[in-house]
């Protein structure tokens, strides 16, 4: 259903370019004023900036809007009657709506930005970076997934669901890479977000592609991914056990 979405991901891909040669200008800026060496290159940054533009559908801006419409409505009645997994069905649908927008959009923008002139143009990865980005990334869309169940689970709680619908995006937004590199941030932040989620969504399989982190580093990366796949799995399958105790579900 969501591949059928070609026009709004054709205007996505325009959006995308857009900002990404905004974010790119701003760090050419910063890049021409500073004297020190930096912990990411200016060709690594805009490869950075190109590729986190790319996948910018795959981050877990929202939940899945018509399983919280359903919640608000009543219908989840309906669900809870089917022959399936509640949780598994949430988590397969979360992974398709990240899936279907960012191949949508990332493919065209990535073939686009390779032709770009010297220095706005996206640099290709070498054979290591490329096997270390794959299952980095593979994970980080499952990381997504798992954090947009949550968001559809605690609207069962909330019935709205506005609030956790717009604290997950700003925590995303900052702790991903999305707005800033992870590399650019300060020392102190970094050694904590290391071990925090919103890095394994985005900042992680990007640094592997431009070879800021060496393949030597992918096992406790990739552990650190499927740590928190494991934790939040467990923690949405636990509060939606809870809550599906004492659901009531209101109307004709």
């Amino acid at each position: 259903m969501l591949l059928q979405y070609r026009v709004s991901a054709i205007a996505g891909i325009f959006t995308q370019f857009f900002f990404g040669f905004v974010r790119i200008m701003v760090f050419w800026s910063f890049y021409s004023n500073i004297n020190t060496a930096q912990p990411i290159s200016l060709s690594q940054t805009v490869t950075y900036i190109w590729i986190t533009q790319a996948l910018f559908r795959l981050l877990p801006w929202d939940g899945d809007s018509e399983v919280q419409e359903i919640i608000r409505t009543g219908n989840l009645a309906y669900e809870l009657v089917r022959p399936l997994d509640l949780y598994s069905l949430w988590l397969f649908r979360a992974l398709a709506q990240r899936l279907a927008p960012t191949f949508l959009r990332s493919i065209p923008l990535i073939l686009v930005a390779i032709l770009l002139p010297s220095g706005y143009s996206i640099g290709l990865p070498s054979l290591t970076a490329f096997i270390a980005f794959i299952p980095t990334l593979a994970l980080a869309f499952v990381l997504s997934a798992t954090i947009t169940v949550l968001m559809n689970i605690f609207t069962l709680w909330t019935i709205s669901g506005d609030g956790i619908n717009r604290t997950i995006p700003a925590l995303v937004l900052i702790f991903s890479g999305s707005l800033v590199p992870i590399p650019l941030l300060p020392d102190w932040m970094q050694i904590i977000l290391k071990y925090m989620p919103f890095p394994g969504l985005l900042d992680t399989p990007v640094r592997f592609y431009t070879e800021n982190l060496s393949i030597n580093e992918l096992p406790s990366y990739l552990a650190i991914q499927l740590f928190w796949i494991f934790i939040l799995i467990l923690l949405g399958r636990l509060l939606l056990r809870i809550k599906l105790r004492s659901i009531v579900v209101q109307g004709g």
